[in-house]
């Protein structure tokens, strides 16, 4: 039998520096993302040292007698809740003053998520294609927390269970669920990795590492070439990953068990002695970052959402990431001083009555503020009337115009993931003997142009076959994100246009110029085939989503304030695009630069409406509705499909 550990857990100055590096692999990825971009598995890290922490605790004291879930939970209370609301009350306030009414009830929404530990449920059902964008979320990190709330919540009762009525399989009950959540994340990541993510019983089995590493339920690392070796390997398992791994990276499941077990490893080493893993994280310096990394980790992402990501100063798009940073750090020690310090030690710490009192105003008050800001539908009495109009273009749903799921397979923002058998043929591909027969083919931005098409040219004949992220090419990347992609084309290529006459196939993509060789595959297939093809060029872009742009420049009454979002990439890949396909591929090139903005070659000479009090486009570079009518009627007028 294994000792059971003391009932006073031994300060480790390590697990704090160990906590530094998991903070600062985060506030990297979100600060210098070429840089760290697999930073985000610091919170992989801070799940592993959490689950060593709290299980020590809990444990040991269920070992001695001394548990009470009332004392574990005033504990998490006063860990917790104090930086947290601090946080969410700052945020609101800032939000108010910063945020459109669309956003500012988006955002009470996370707020009253985040007040309950239910915030990674909201986030995982509004991950998707058309989303917003993550920099308008203020606070989207809380999710972690959410998921280490409702792992402690349900995580003492399991042991009080199993010590009750199974005491001699609580080793075995452990491992079991450890290595079944583990293999259940892995499964989801293929299938739903927005599930994977952001559900806490697929993050359970990184908190269960913790608990195995606090309980000896692995062999003790004994001799100090061994703690070396081990925390050396350690740091690199977090370090490797924190800089290889991307956004692309299948995540969690098994690309997260690297990280989980460097931080077990150090952790684990730790236990029996020094080692100069262990000796560097415990320096002075390093461990003060782990002391703050609670108010680091929660309030350098608000600060970035408003002060650099929504641009709340003039020069705020071109902020050094360093003044971001500084800005996080002095917030944090701020709040780790007058914050979390005063209700977790000294001389004004508070009762336990009074403590659970001031956690209950606080928590009614900052519902309240969430729930006044879904009342009023984002406080709307702060914008003049016609921002108002564009504000509802914010959170716009093109579901409807897209004829998604039907004519626009878009697994991405479906929950369970739609799939190729969702493409219904017989609507989307109706043929009418009366009229021209047209084949939309491309991504979403094929998708936008549908409602112009349908409505302004009535004589012909529009098919559809369209997916988020897809290109109409001939060979598509064999992955299993894409098997939409590669199942329709598939169709459409080997089947459809074998079988069926069409005059014409549109072709729309957001194109990027390593896309033209593929493209240059495809028109020529087309062209062998007898095929008429009608491309159509890159779209307008900003990089803030144009309602929300509009809104404040109405509000402030400053529409130069839309100058500094134009991007200027499409119009350069326009110009590239228009001059392979008209005088080598000799096909028809529709370029929507040329067709609206005036003059084409200045992008401050495209158009922002597409109607009074409607937008271009509902977000960053997608037409609006009306906006697509805008562009077909420019079609019509210039007779570019005869």
């Amino acid at each position: 039998m294994l000792p059971q550990r003391k009932h006073s857990l031994t300060y480790r100055p390590d697990v704090d520096g160990l906590r530094a590096v998991a903070v600062l692999l985060v506030v990297f990825y979100h600060l210098l993302t070429r840089f760290a971009t697999g930073g985000y598995v610091g919170v992989d890290v801070f799940f592993v040292i959490s689950g060593y922490l709290i299980s020590s605790v809990i444990l040991s004291e269920m070992a001695a007698g001394k548990f009470s879930v009332v004392n574990f939970y005033e504990r998490r209370i006063r860990r917790i809740f104090p930086a947290l609301f601090a946080m969410l009350l700052g945020s609101a306030a800032l939000t108010y003053f910063y945020f459109v009414p669309s956003e500012t009830e988006a955002f009470a929404k996370s707020l009253l998520a985040a007040l309950f530990s239910v915030s990674n449920f909201l986030f995982w059902r509004q991950a998707g294609y058309f989303d917003t964008p993550s920099a308008l979320k203020p606070l989207l990190h809380t999710w972690s927390l959410a998921v280490e709330e409702q792992f402690y919540i349900f995580f003492p009762l399991f042991l009080i269970a199993v010590r009750r009525w199974f005491p001699d399989r609580l080793r075995a009950a452990i491992w079991s669920i450890a290595i079944l959540t583990f293999a259940l994340a892995s499964i989801t990541v293929p299938r739903d990795p927005a599930a994977a993510f952001y559900f806490a019983p697929l993050r359970a089995w990184e908190l269960l590492i913790g608990t195995i590493v606090s309980q000896h339920y692995v062999p003790a690392i004994a001799g100090k070439m061994q703690r070396n070796a081990a925390a050396i390997g350690g740091l690199v398992l977090i370090l490797a990953p924190a800089f290889l791994y991307t956004s692309k990276t299948p995540f969690p499941g098994i690309a997260a068990l690297p990280p989980c077990l460097g931080a077990a490893l150090i952790i684990a080493a730790g236990e029996t002695g020094p080692s100069l893993v262990g000796r560097l994280l415990a320096l002075r310096p390093v461990v003060f970052i782990g002391l703050i990394s609670y108010s680091l980790y929660l309030w350098h992402w608000p600060i970035l959402v408003f002060v650099e990501r929504n641009y709340i100063l003039s020069s705020a798009k071109e902020l050094n990431r360093a003044s971001v940073f500084v800005a996080s750090f002095i917030a944090a020690t701020l709040s780790w001083l007058f914050v979390e310090t005063p209700f977790r030690t000294g001389r004004f710490r508070p009762s336990r009555r009074a403590l659970f009192a001031v956690a209950g105003v606080a928590v009614l008050l900052i519902a309240a503020v969430g729930a006044s800001m879904i009342a009023t539908q984002g406080f709307p009495s702060r914008f003049p009337s016609e921002a108002l109009a564009i504000d509802r273009y914010t959170d716009f749903d093109p579901g409807v115009a897209f004829r998604k799921n039907e004519c626009f397979i878009d697994p991405i923002t479906t929950i369970g993931g739609a799939t190729f058998e969702n493409f219904n043929k017989a609507v989307c591909l109706a043929e009418d003997p009366g009229r021209k027969q047209y084949l939309l083919i491309g991504d979403s931005h094929a998708a936008d142009l549908y409602p112009g098409l349908r409505n302004v040219f009535p004589e012909l004949n529009i098919s559809q076959a369209t997916a988020p992220g897809c290109g109409p090419f001939l060979s598509q990347p064999v992955d299993r994100e894409n098997a939409y992609c590669i199942k329709i084309y598939q169709y459409i290529f080997d089947d459809y246009l074998s079988h069926h006459h069409v005059d014409a196939v549109l072709i729309s993509v957001r194109w990027l110029e390593a896309y033209f060789p593929g493209l240059g595959n495809t028109v020529a297939w087309l062209q062998q085939h007898g095929i008429r093809v009608i491309l159509f060029g890159p779209g307008i872009e900003f990089d803030v989503p144009l309602p929300r742009l509009l809104t404040l420049s109405l509000l402030h009454g400053n529409p130069s304030m839309l100058d500094g979002h134009r991007k200027t990439e499409p119009l350069q890949t326009d110009e590239k695009l228009a001059e392979i396909a008209r005088n080598q591929w000799k096909v028809d090139y529709i370029s929507i630069y040329e067709n609206l903005c005036i003059p084409k070659m200045e992008t401050s000479g495209c158009p922002v409406y597409a109607a009074p009090g409607v937008p271009l486009l509902f977000d960053t570079n997608h037409l609006t509705p009306l906006g697509s009518e805008l562009f077909a009627k420019t079609m019509r007028d210039r007779h570019q499909l005869p």
